[in-house]
């Protein structure tokens, strides 16, 4: 647990790299339903971001205590030394996985991002009664709804908290995650026009997605080469 925190802050700042071309477009978008008179009003729109985010960065700290608590106890009884190393392993490939698809050479990788589209038409629904946001309770909701969007990035790191030994770890590593996710996406919403200008640039994704390889496959290495050592 000593070292798992500090990873799972940057393993949410570098799935900067993804928000880039996906929550990053989601919260602009959000930002740009917002009325004129709270675009117009800094203070009041770093509110507004600050409510969806905090409720997103909560939702990730839910299913990180639910899958921590299950990988808890499925590792008291099947393997408990081997069983962190395994999910290590996965969830370095998922993060490889997601840099092909982000640079366009694994499209099929959004069948594993539909994984979680069944419980997701479940409570888009919800969101979409919420939208547009006019009161900062709302956008506080509509973040509790968002952090349940099927994303890769999440997904490696949720297979991550359920090695983390209980749902307080668990909540913890999901919670260091999404803090780290913060500057991207919160700065997204400030900027949506930058965030916009950026994804028409000519072969980011490439770049982006290379490095997520990179990331990804080292982790791996690293997974597989100290099965020993506790956290991640």
């Amino acid at each position: 647990m000593l070292y798992a925190l500090p990873a799972a802050l940057v393993l949410g700042l570098f799935s900067s790299l993804h928000c880039v071309g996906m929550c990053g477009g989601i919260m602009g978008a959000l930002t740009m339903g917002l009325s004129p008179e709270v675009r117009g009003d800094r203070r009041r729109l770093l509110l507004y971001v600050g409510g969806y985010n905090l409720g997103r960065i909560l939702s990730y700290a839910l299913i990180g205590a639910l899958v921590g608590a299950v990988g808890a106890g499925l590792f008291a009884v099947i393997d408990p030394e081997r069983g962190p190393m395994v999910l290590r392993s996965i969830a370095a490939l998922l993060v490889a996985a997601v840099g092909l698809h982000l640079a366009g050479w694994f499209p099929r990788f959004a069948t594993v991002e539909r994984l979680g589209v069944p419980l997701w038409r479940r409570l888009e629904p919800l969101g979409r009664r919420l939208f547009p946001v006019s009161s900062l309770p709302a956008a506080f909701a509509y973040g509790l709804i968002w952090g349940w969007l099927p994303c890769g990035m999440v997904y490696s790191a949720v297979i991550l908290a359920a090695g983390q030994g209980g749902a307080l770890p668990g909540a913890l590593f999901m919670l260091a995650f999404g803090i780290g996710t913060l500057p991207a996406v919160a700065g997204a919403g400030a900027a949506a026009g930058l965030v916009a200008r950026l994804r028409r640039i000519p072969h980011l994704s490439r770049v982006l997605g290379l490095i997520l390889v990179v990331l990804g496959l080292a982790g791996f290495w690293y997974s597989t080469n100290h099965p020993i050592e506790l956290g991640i």
